[in-house]
C-alpha cells in the first residue's frame, strides 16, 4: 500500500496541543498577542529562542506550533494559532488571602516580555487553590465588579470571576479545587483560558460591525432614493442613475470584502466560546450568575449584532443587484422604443423614396418618349424626301403612343431586374 504523504501529520494533529497537568496550588498567567501582518511563523528573530538560550533550554523547532519547557522557576507554554500567539506561564504555589498578589507572569524577564511582537488582545490570571469557602481576602480582588461564579466539573471545583481587567490589564479567575486530578485541573484551566481568549477574538468583529452599520445606513438611504426615482425620472437622468447604482454596488462589495473574514472568524470563535463553556459543566452557586449566563447577557447580543450586520450586507447586495437590473431593464425598454421609432422613420423615408422614384420614372418615360418621337419625326421627314407617300407630322403624332408604351415597358423591365438582383431572385426563363 502507498501511504499518503500527509498521513502522519493528520494523525498527530489531535495530539499537537496537549493540555499540561496542573497541581494545586498553582498560579497561571496567560497572554494572547495578535501576530503582526508582516510576521512569519518561523521568523529567525523569534524571542522565545533568545529566552531559551538565556536559560539553557532547548529552543522550539522551526514551524513548531506548540512549545513547552520547564525553566525551573516557571514553566512556559507557547501555542501559535492562525491569527495570534499565546503564552501560558505556570508557577507552583499560591496565597489564599491574596491569590493574585504574585501572578505567574512576574516570573518572566520584564525586558523579554516587553519585546514580544504583536498587540495584546487577551490577558488572564488563574489562581488554583485548595477547596475551601472563598475567604473575604480572596474575593476582595473582585470588589467593584459584578462577581459571577459557578460550580464546575460536576462539582469537582468552583470558579469565580468578574470578567474585568485589573490595573495591569489582566482578567482574573479564582478556581477552588475540591476533587480535581492534576490532568483534569489542567483541562479546566485551559478551558477557562480559552473562554477568555476566544471571547476577545470574537469581539474584534464588534467595532467593525458598528462602523459598517453606519455606512450601510447611508447606502440604504441612497439606494431608497434611487429606487424612488426609477418610476418618474426622465430619460436624460438614466446615465447618471446607472453611475449611482454602480457606485453603490462597489461600496457594498467593498464593505463585504472588509468584513467577510472578520465576521466568519467571529462566528467560529463564538462557537468555541459556547463549546468551552458547555465543557465546564457549570452549576449555579447561590446568589451568583454562572460564567456562561454572565456572557450571554452582553457577549451573545454583540455577536448577534455582528451576524445581523453580515446579513444586512448580503441583503443590501441583493437589493442593489435588483435595482441595477430594474434600471437596466428600463434602459433596454427605452432603447427598444427608440429603435422602433428609428425603424419607423426609416420606413417613412423608404416610402418617400419609392414615391420619388415612381415620379422620376414617370418623368423619365415622358422625356424618353419626347426624344424618341423627335428622332422618329426626322426619320419620317427623310422618308418623305426619299419619295415615300408619308405625311411626317401625322406619322410623328401617331408614333407617340407606341413609343410611350415601349418606353414604359422597357423601364418596368429594368426596374424588375434590379429588384430581383436585390432580393436574390432569378429571372424567369
Amino acid at each position: 500500500m502507498i501511504t499518503h504523504p500527509e498521513r502522519d501529520a493528520l494523525q498527530n494533529e489531535i495530539h499537537a496541543r496537549p493540555r499540561q497537568p496542573v497541581a494545586t496550588p498553582q498560579r497561571v498567567s496567560h497572554i494572547a498577542l495578535l501576530r503582526p501582518a508582516h510576521s512569519a511563523r518561523d521568523d529567525p528573530a523569534d524571542p522565545l529562542v533568545a529566552l531559551c538560550a538565556r536559560a539553557g533550554v532547548a529552543p522550539p523547532a522551526s514551524r513548531d506550533g506548540h512549545f513547552f519547557a520547564d525553566f525551573g522557576a516557571f514553566r512556559l507554554k507557547r501555542e501559535r494559532h492562525g491569527e495570534f500567539d499565546d503564552y501560558t506561564v505556570y508557577c507552583d504555589g499560591g496565597d489564599a488571602l491574596a491569590p493574585f498578589a504574585q501572578p505567574a507572569i512576574d516570573a518572566l524577564p520584564a525586558d523579554w516580555l516587553a519585546a514580544l511582537p504583536g498587540a495584546l488582545i487577551a490577558a488572564l490570571h488563574v489562581a488554583l487553590l485548595p477547596a475551601a469557602e472563598p475567604t473575604p481576602g480572596a474575593l476582595a480582588a473582585f470588589v467593584g465588579g459584578e462577581l459571577c461564579g459557578a460550580s464546575i466539573a460536576d462539582g469537582a471545583a468552583a470558579a469565580y470571576t468578574d470578567f474585568r481587567v485589573d490595573a495591569r490589564g489582566f482578567t482574573r479567575v479564582l478556581v477552588l479545587d475540591r476533587a480535581l486530578s492534576a490532568t483534569y485541573a489542567g483541562r479546566v484551566v485551559q478551558r477557562l483560558i480559552e473562554v477568555e481568549v476566544y471571547r476577545m477574538m470574537a469581539m474584534l468583529a464588534f467595532p467593525l460591525a458598528r462602523a459598517s452599520a453606519a455606512e450601510l445606513d447611508r447606502v440604504e438611504h441612497s439606494l431608497g432614493a434611487l429606487v424612488g426615482r426609477l418610476e418618474s425620472a426622465p430619460v436624460e437622468e438614466e446615465p447618471q442613475m446607472l453611475g449611482e447604482v454602480s457606485r453603490l454596488a462597489a461600496t457594498v462589495e467593498r464593505i463585504a470584502s472588509e468584513v467577510g473574514f472578520r465576521f466568519a472568524a467571529a462566528r467560529a470563535y463564538h462557537a468555541l466560546v459556547r463549546q468551552r463553556g458547555a465543557e465546564l459543566r457549570q452549576q449555579r452557586l447561590p446568589g451568583l450568575q454562572t460564567l456562561t449566563a454572565f456572557l450571554e447577557r452582553r457577549f451573545d447580543p454583540a455577536m448577534a449584532f455582528c451576524d445581523s450586520v453580515g446579513r444586512r450586507v448580503e441583503a443590501l447586495a441583493e437589493r442593489v443587484a435588483r435595482a441595477s437590473a430594474l434600471l437596466r431593464t428600463r434602459v433596454d425598454i427605452e432603447r427598444e422604443r427608440h429603435n422602433q421609432e428609428l425603424l419607423a422613420a426609416m420606413n417613412r423615408r423608404a416610402q418617400l423614396q419609392l414615391h420619388l422614384q415612381q415620379t422620376v420614372e414617370g418623368l423619365s418615360v415622358a422625356a424618353i418618349t419626347y426624344y424618341a418621337t423627335g428622332l422618329a419625326a426626322y426619320l419620317f421627314k427623310a422618308m418623305k424626301t426619299a419619295g415615300l407617300p408619308i405625311e411626317p407630322d401625322l406619322a410623328t403624332g401617331l408614333s407617340i403612343v407606341p413609343i410611350a408604351v415601349a418606353v414604359a415597358l422597357g423601364v418596368r423591365h429594368i426596374r424588375e431586374g434590379i429588384r430581383r438582383r436585390l432580393h436574390g431572385e432569378t429571372a424567369p426563363r
